[in-house]
């Protein structure tokens, strides 16, 4: 058994890379870090499968409207559809517990990439106040836009970061910081996504 993976990178809103590996998702980021990329690849979700060369096919074949480049494995697409079709496909959620760092200062590099980028307000992606979020990751668990910038999140006025953080962080996973709108779907789509369709 080895390992399908959905990649994000910073340097990169709005594509994701596709892949497998069959040592780790954490050896196969830092293969990928070298001099051509400008920052680190960050894991949104990776499962250990049954044949992950027929499931990365799958993958490629089923989202193929969406690929940037025949011979590359990226893709304009949102990752939360992507990982949608690797859930139902999966042996064991494998997702690293916490971001793959290569070099000293390459946390801090993707936080000054986030900040250069406009901060998010939920104007930009057409949510109105007042509509209802859901967890990508459990979408039992919501929130409620309040305002631009601020949800709801279990009785508390919060960012939609902060409220995500705290969700990985109670489902086991040790990151320091979460792309919030990234993780959190307004009608079956990621804010993120959201954001990138209006901009574009």
């Amino acid at each position: 058994m080895s390992i399908v993976y959905i990649l994000t990178n910073e340097a990169m809103p709005g594509l994701i890379k596709i892949g497998l590996t069959n040592t780790s998702v954490e050896s196969r980021i830092l293969t990928l870090d070298n001099t051509s990329i400008p920052l680190p690849f960050e894991c949104f979700y990776a499962a250990r499968v049954s044949d992950s060369s027929k499931i990365e096919r799958a993958l490629h074949v089923g989202l193929g409207d969406h690929r940037v480049r025949n011979s590359r494995e990226f893709f304009r697409l949102d990752p939360y559809k992507a990982k949608a079709i690797l859930e139902l496909l999966e042996i064991e959620d494998v997702t690293p517990g916490s971001a793959v760092i290569a070099e000293p200062g390459d946390q801090e590099a993707i936080t000054r990439a986030v900040s250069f980028r406009a901060a998010f307000k939920f104007s930009m992606a057409g949510v109105p106040i007042g509509a209802v979020l859901t967890f990508a990751k459990d979408e039992s668990i919501t929130a409620t836009v309040l305002d631009d910038k601020k949800i709801e999140f279990r009785g508390i006025e919060t960012s939609l970061s902060s409220a995500a953080l705290e969700i990985m962080h109670e489902l086991g996973y040790n990151w320091k910081q979460i792309a919030g709108p990234q993780w959190w779907l307004y009608e079956g789509e990621t804010l993120s996504n959201l954001r990138n369709v209006k901009e574009n």
